[in-house]
């Protein structure tokens, strides 16, 4: 977990957290929309693929957040 705080403090301090932010909302949101598009347009009987990328695109457009918080606080 500190190694990721590093990271995420050396992105705030050069300057590009907001396109870093950005980025991984835009992935996170592509992955939640491929999780709804599986689960809804597909025939899968298998619905662990669907639900594994929704709770990773969820994951994803909350990490950036909580990440950046956390550097702010340490």
């Amino acid at each position: 977990m500190d190694e990721v705080l590093d990271v995420v403090d050396v992105v705030a301090d050069s300057g590009f957290e907001g396109v870093l932010t950005w980025l991984l909302r835009l992935v996170g949101l592509l992955a939640v929309l491929a999780g709804v598009g599986l689960w809804l347009l597909t025939d899968m009987g298998l619905l662990v693929v669907p639900a594994l990328l929704m709770v990773v695109g969820l994951v994803l457009l909350v990490a950036p957040t909580v990440l950046l918080a956390f550097a702010e606080l340490s």
